[in-house]
């Protein structure tokens, strides 16, 4: 039997740097007397990131959110733009903000991204962009989506908020689409407390994008567009410089922990790991299992709850499903009959605890439990939530 664990184990913990140098990365903001509109830790941050992430263009924003919806005005879209329901609500709370109409396309089952295969017989004469998300990390199938874009002249936008570092065949993730963007939230494998990023292909698009997050300020006494105030301040840029040197050793950490789940896992009937992707096809950015109730013999939400007791704080990620908010209740491509394994995966999918902190015993003694739950199930069968 395994006994509670004396300290609350949450489902994400964020990459701190030592508080001395944070305190001297602030100090050299302090000196300069230089807080927000584009000074050295920002051109620096910028700089770098660029490099890390190694792509042709890079813009900074105080958050991913607005990063999105400045993005998608920036590529001035029209009418309709097929995406995925699941997903957090950022992604689809940025079309509403372009008065644009998600169309809703069902998600692969095994890697839980919008399905390639679905999206040609979505289009209409309103589509002006496909909009996917790289779930968990899990790269979507860009190469089947930028063809279906060529072929109808549609812009290609990637959510790549869990995706920072994240390689397909080698090349890096946010090279593809038109525009990809990246969220530096706190609970991000790379943060800067808040904040976020849009990488691009055109240095156009760049111009356009420091008016859009600066007012549409070209001087003090000249607006040329309709912005907002969306720039990063020195201060996260600050913070940013100090936790991208520990990305890399985060990352080494993480996969540490992933690998001891996979190996205390393997053999228990009913679960499936998502994020199975390790060195740089990884993000290392979260540790997702899926439940299958008729295999394993208790429902994902049962486990959710009775994890708790152990002070095990796991995260029923994404639900609900962004097409059941009730305000997209009356699209046709938002009914369940229409997302039948959207709707089944969101019943089944469970992030686990995932960071570097993680101590390998309590990442044993959680899949214990987990394997304790299957054995206990009443002859199998799923109980009631």
């Amino acid at each position: 039997m395994v006994k509670r664990f004396r300290e609350p184990i949450y489902v994400t913990r964020p990459v701190l740097p030592d508080i001395d140098s944070v305190n001297d990365a602030i100090g050299k903001v302090w000196v300069s007397k230089w807080l927000t509109n584009g000074g050295l830790q920002h051109k620096e941050l910028e700089k770098q990131l660029q490099n890390y992430l190694n792509v042709d263009h890079i813009s900074l924003f105080n958050n991913g959110t607005l990063a999105l919806v400045l993005g998608i005005k920036a590529l001035e879209l029209t009418g309709e733009v097929i995406t995925t329901p699941f997903t957090f609500p950022a992604t689809v709370q940025a079309l509403d903000w372009n008065h644009l109409n998600p169309v809703f396309c069902d998600i692969n089952p095994k890697t839980l991204n919008i399905d390639a295969d679905k999206i040609e017989a979505l289009i209409t004469d309103k589509t002006s962009a496909i909009l996917g998300v790289h779930v968990f990390g899990n790269p979507c199938e860009v190469g089947k989506i930028q063809q279906i874009a060529d072929k109808y002249n549609l812009k290609v936008i990637y959510d790549g908020a869990h995706a920072f570092g994240t390689k397909i065949k080698g090349k890096p993730i946010g090279s593809f689409g038109d525009m990809t963007m990246f969220s530096f939230h706190a609970t991000k494998l790379f943060n800067t407390v808040e904040g976020g990023a849009l990488t691009f292909h055109d240095e156009e698009i760049g111009e356009k994008l420091a008016l859009l997050k600066n007012f549409g300020l070209v001087s003090s006494e000249s607006v040329v567009l309709s912005g907002l105030n969306a720039k990063m301040n020195e201060v996260q840029a600050a913070i940013g410089l100090e936790v991208l040197k520990l990305v890399d050793q985060e990352r080494v950490r993480r996969d540490k922990v992933r690998e001891t789940y996979e190996k205390n896992l393997a053999d228990i009937p009913g679960i499936r790991i998502i994020t199975g992707l390790k060195n740089k096809s990884s993000s290392y950015q979260y540790f997702v299992i899926e439940i299958d109730a008729s295999k394993y013999g208790r429902t994902r939400d049962w486990i959710h709850k009775e994890l708790e007791k152990y002070n095990v704080y796991t995260r029923r990620y994404f639900y609900p499903l962004c097409s059941d908010f009730h305000w997209y209740k009356h699209l046709d491509s938002a009914q369940p009959e229409n997302l039948p394994q959207a709707q089944k995966s969101v019943q089944q999918v469970l992030s686990l605890p995932y960071y570097g902190d993680l101590e390998l015993e309590s990442v044993e003694g959680i899949c214990r439990i987990l394997r304790e739950m299957h054995t206990s199930a009443p002859f199998l069968i799923p109980i009631k939530d």
